[in-house]
């Protein structure tokens, strides 16, 4: 991504180009945290979604512009609490985005590629649907339960799905 400004926390001088290392980490750290808990292939977009959703809650949490391998581990009950089930993960996210871009349109500078890259991954998770099993789904008393494949499906937004998946990886992890 090529800079639009000299402004030294979003480009280089000379016209180089702008590296996302804030969002590169955070989504290496979250690609991490899903392949040491195996859960599934990494080719699949129930990765994708749980990567995504655990990537913008790494980077949305760093306010402080902090990212470093030092302060992951003490980040971890953080990362779990955000990602809980009945938390507000959606409206934090959209929140902490919010922030972000006015943040920026205060500064008078181009939101750089780390916001660029976090507003697609939401966009991403939040107009994607996967199908899924259907966990409100009724099963009749007395037969067995059905089968993870056979059982009702629905569609979901993708952030429903990675967002689980993000959690459970953190306590694996």
């Amino acid at each position: 991504m090529l800079p639009n400004s000299s402004n030294e926390q979003n480009s280089t001088s000379g016209g180089e180009l702008a590296v996302p290392m804030a969002w590169m980490y955070a989504e290496y750290i979250a690609d991490e945290l899903l392949r040491t808990g195996d859960l599934m292939p990494p080719t699949t977009f129930e990765f994708r979604a749980g990567r995504d959703a655990l990537a913008l809650t790494i980077f949305l949490e760093d306010s402080e512009g902090e990212l470093s391998g030092i302060r992951v581990v003490s980040q971890l009950e953080c990362w779990l609490a955000l990602t809980a089930y009945d938390q507000p993960w959606r409206s934090w996210v959209l929140e902490r985005l919010a922030r972000r871009e006015a943040e920026v349109r205060e500064s008078g500078g181009p939101a750089g590629p780390d916001l660029e890259l976090a507003r697609a991954a939401w966009r991403w998770l939040q107009e994607t649907e996967l199908l899924a099993a259907d966990l409100d789904a009724v099963t009749l008393p007395g037969g067995p339960p059905p089968d993870e494949d056979d059982g009702p499906k629905v569609w979901t937004p993708a952030w429903r799905l990675g967002l689980p998946l993000g959690h459970l990886a953190i306590h694996l992890f």
